[in-house]
C-alpha cells in the first residue's frame, strides 16, 4: 500500500518511528512523509520515505492559520491519493482526520499527548473535543499511549471502545538502547533531564531542585541536554539557562542527534515534567540503557517506572518534592542504584519493546 505518515515535526518520525519505518518498507509498502521541513527531513529520504514539506506553526492558534492548515492537509492528501495516514501530534491527527473522512481515506491515529487545551476548562477545550470527535469518527483504529488518555476519549464519547487500543508509547528499540552499566564516579552522581527546553518539561523546576542538592551535596552534577524551542509559548530562553550555568547549578550541553553517550555517562535520568504526554521517549530510552528514573505522577510519566523499585515518582510542580528524591537517590548504594537501573530495563522489556508497536500496525494494516 501507498502510507502517508504525518506529524508536527521530521525529527519526531524519523528519531520516534524509525523501526515502524523500517518494518512497512521491509513489507513492501511505499512510504510518504508529510511534516514541516527540519534538519532530520534529509534523513526520511535516505530511510526511503518520500517527503513532502507541509508549512505549519505547531504552537499557532490563529484561525485563518489553522484553516490554511486544514486545507493545505486536505490537498495533499487528495494529490498523494494514499490508500492508509498514519498521524501523530495533535493538530496532524486532527486535520488529517477531517480530510480524510472527506476524502474516504483510511485512517489511524496515534495520540501522542493531550496538550494544554484538555486542561482548559472554557471554550478552546470544548472546540477541541468536537474537532476530535469528527476527524476521529470514520478511523479505522485510534491508537493510545496510555490508559489515562484512552479513559478521557473514551468516557467523553470521542472515539468507540471497540476501534481503541492501546500502545506502550512508541517503543524502544532494546538492541540500539542496549543496557548499560552505572558510570564507575559514584560520588558526583550526574542527573540527566532529555528534553526540548520548555517550561511544561520542568526545567525550570530541575534547576530549583539542583539549586538546592548542590547546597547539601556539592559533588552532584545537573546536565541539561535538548534543544531551544524560541517559538513556544512555554520556552525557557537561552539568557535563562545561560544564568544557570554561569551559577554552576547546570551544565547545558545544547542538542545531540545520538543521545546515547550522554545516557551511559548519567547515574539517573529525570523529567519533571507537568504536561500530559503520551509516554515519554526520553524515559524509555533512558530505561533501556539501565538508567533509573525520576518523573512526576501524571499520564504517561507515571507508566514507566515502578516507584521504589525503578525510580521515584514526585509532584509535579514541587522543587521541594523533586529535590528530596534526587537526595535520595544520591543516598543509595552504588549496588542500590544498579539494582534501580536493571529494573528500568527490566520493564522496558516486558512492557515496552518497540515490536509491540510494530505488530499492532502490522495487524491493523493487515485487516
Amino acid at each position: 500500500m501507498h502510507i502517508v505518515l504525518t506529524g508536527n515535526t521530521s525529527f519526531k518520525i524519523a528519531n520516534f518511528r524509525a523501526g515502524l519505518i523500517r518494518a512497512l518498507i521491509a513489507d513492501g509498502h511505499s512510504l510518504t512523509v508529510l511534516a514541516p521541513t527540519d534538519e532530520y527531513s534529509q534523513k526520511l529520504n535516505e530511510m526511503g520515505c518520500r517527503f513532502v514539506p507541509l508549512h505549519m506553526d505547531r504552537n499557532g492558534t490563529n484561525p485563518l492559520s489553522e484553516a490554511r492548515l486544514l486545507t493545505s492537509m486536505y490537498r495533499h492528501l487528495k494529490q498523494l491519493k494514499p490508500d492508509f495516514v498514519l498521524s501523530y501530534t495533535i493538530k496532524n491527527n486532527i486535520y488529517a482526520g477531517l480530510a480524510c473522512n472527506r476524502l474516504s481515506v483510511s485512517f489511524a491515529p496515534n495520540v501522542t499527548g493531550l496538550g494544554p487545551a484538555f486542561s482548559d476548562e472554557g471554550a478552546l477545550n470544548r472546540l477541541v473535543r468536537s474537532l476530535y470527535r469528527f476527524a476521529f469518527r470514520k478511523a479505522r483504529r485510534v491508537f493510545f499511549q496510555n490508559t489515562h488518555d484512552r479513559a478521557i476519549f473514551l468516557d467523553a464519547g470521542l472515539v468507540p471502545e471497540d476501534r481503541s487500543q492501546l500502545l506502550p508509547g512508541s517503543g524502544v528499540n532494546l538492541t540500539e538502547f542496549s543496557f548499560s552499566p552505572m558510570p564507575e564516579d559514584h560520588d558526583a552522581v550526574r542527573f540527566l533531564l532529555v528534553a526540548r527546553m520548555l517550561k511544561d518539561k520542568g526545567v525550570g523546576y530541575f534547576a530549583e531542585a539542583a539549586r538546592a542538592v548542590k547546597a547539601e551535596h556539592p559533588n552532584a552534577q545537573f546536565q541539561l541536554l535538548g534543544p531551544l524551542d524560541p517559538d513556544s509559548k512555554t520556552a525557557i530562553s537561552k539568557a535563562e539557562i545561560e544564568d544557570w550555568v554561569s551559577e554552576g547549578i547546570v551544565d547545558y550541553l545544547g542538542s545531540a542527534s545520538d543521545v546515547r553517550p550522554a545516557l551511559r555517562q548519567a547515574h539517573c535520568v529525570v523529567l519533571p515534567s507537568f504536561y500530559h504526554e503520551g509516554t515519554p521517549r526520553s524515559l524509555l530510552e533512558a530505561a533501556a540503557m539501565g538508567r533509573p528514573l525520576i518523573s512526576t505522577d501524571m499520564p504517561g510519566c507515571r507508566d514507566v517506572l515502578i516507584p521504589g523499585t525503578s525510580g521515584f515518582l514526585v509532584q509535579p510542580k514541587q522543587t521541594e518534592d523533586l529535590a528530596k528524591a534526587m537526595m535520595q537517590f544520591i543516598a543509595l548504594s552504588p549496588s542500590d542504584r544498579q539494582a534501580m537501573g536493571q529494573a528500568s530495563r527490566l520493564l522496558m522489556e516486558a512492557k515496552y519493546n518497540e515490536r509491540f508497536v510494530i505488530d499492532a500496525y502490522r495487524a491493523l494494516l493487515a485487516e
